[in-house]
This record gives C-alpha cells, structure tokens and sequence, in this order.
C-alpha cells in the first residue's frame, strides 16, 4: 500500500505552498492537501484531514495545520502513521494574541484582502527577503483567494486552540519537526523544545528562510521530507 500524505496548511494558506513537495512525494505516495477555509476550529481543521484518507496517514502540517495535526494525534494516534510539524506550535493562545490579530481582522473587512496581504506577509518571511516579488506576489494572490469572512473563522480557531503541549510526550509516531532558522513568528527556540519533548523527535532547521519555509527554500524543504520518508533511497535504487 502506498504511503497516504496529507498537507495541512497554514492560515489562509492552499496547495500552493507546499507545490514543490507536492510534486516530489506524489511520485511515490498518495498526496492530498486538506482545504481549511471553511472551518472555524483546529478540531474540524484535524477531522477533515483525517477524513481524507482510510486507514494510517502522514501528516504534514504547515503553522495553524501543524496545531491541527497535533489535534489529529490527540483524537485517534492508532491512524497517524508519521507527523511533520513545520514552522508552528503547542502552546495556547497568549494573553494578548485576541488584541494582535484584531486589526488585521478589521483591515481586511475595511479594505479587502490584498490589503491584509501587504500588512501580513513581510514579516512572515526573512527578513531580507520581505519585498522580494518572486515571493509576494505569489503569496499574495493566495491570500487574495480567500475572503475576510474565512479569514476571520480561521482567527478564531486559532485563538480558541487547544494546548497541545500535554499530548508531545505520548506521541509514538516518527516525527520530524521543520523550521525556518530566521522564522520570526515561530522560532527555532520553539522548535526546539517541541522535538526535545517528543520521543524520538528530529529536528530539521532550513537555513536561510522565515516562516513560510516551503517556499522560500523549497528544494531544502523537499530534500528533508524525502529522506525522512525514506523516499531518496527509492529514487537511488
């Protein structure tokens, strides 16, 4: 039976960002990518995932679709087969995460999608890389895809997320946790403590990339994922 991988985007994020790794491990496994822009929970995030596939799966989840993915291990562990985390976290939301994300919420009723695109996204790469066209625009024109009113229900599931710190301990699947070494928003500190609080955990920092890794270094990023599954071998034998 052939591996069944499932990509969990990040907030208003698609397919698109993980295209380069789409395209690699779909020679070898059964790749689909989990539409969260209807859903208001991490919860329903994690059920529709599952939902995608019978049997065991991969999960690959990308910042709010790495919180998703823990929610998945917590609801049924016995179906998740291997677990990357990327560029996100375990923790709550903090005392003043309702008050940082409300503007934006507010300036994408106001003033539409792409306006929220310019505010959001720079900080969300590297640094050095915030206006680079080759990025942005891209990215862009995917916020652009998605609406204030989704863009709002996603905001609110990521600020009644649960604390999934509890559930690192008791994971038993391989997992490997990814991170942009410059990710501002989800530091490699971070990153850290989840792996050393996972069994077994290997920890992957991609060098020179921010938060939206998989496409600021994406040969990096596909590289990592094809050995830990195993999949290099394949392609050498």
């Amino acid at each position: 039976m052939r591996e069944q991988i499932v990509f969990m985007p990040g907030l208003l994020c698609d397919g698109s960002v993980f295209t380069h790794q789409i395209a690699a491990l779909s020679r070898h496994a059964d790749v689909k990518v989990a539409d969260f822009l209807g859903q208001d929970s991490i919860e329903g995030m994690a059920r529709l995932a599952l939902g995608l596939f019978d049997g065991p799966v991969s999960l690959i989840g990308f910042s709010m679709g790495g919180r998703a993915a823990l929610q998945a291990i917590r609801l049924v562990p016995e179906r998740v087969k291997r677990l990357c985390l990327m560029d996100t976290g375990a923790t709550p939301a903090r005392e003043n995460e309702p008050e940082m994300r409300q503007p934006l919420v507010d300036l994408a009723h106001a003033e539409g999608m792409g306006a929220l695109a310019a505010r959001w996204l720079p900080p969300m790469l590297h640094i050095d890389r915030e206006r680079d066209p080759a990025l942005i625009n891209p990215l862009t024109d995917m916020v652009k895809r998605a609406t204030p009113e989704q863009h709002e229900r996603q905001i609110r599931a990521l600020l009644t997320r649960p604390d999934a710190r509890a559930v690192l301990p008791g994971i038993r699947c391989p997992v490997l946790v990814m991170v942009g070494r410059q990710d501002r928003w989800s530091t490699l500190a971070q990153h850290e403590e989840m792996a050393a609080a996972i069994p077994g955990a290997e920890l992957a920092v991609i060098e020179d990339a921010g938060h939206f890794v998989s496409v600021e270094r994406p040969e990096a990023v596909t590289r990592a994922l094809m050995r830990w599954f195993g999949f290099d071998r394949a392609e050498a034998a």
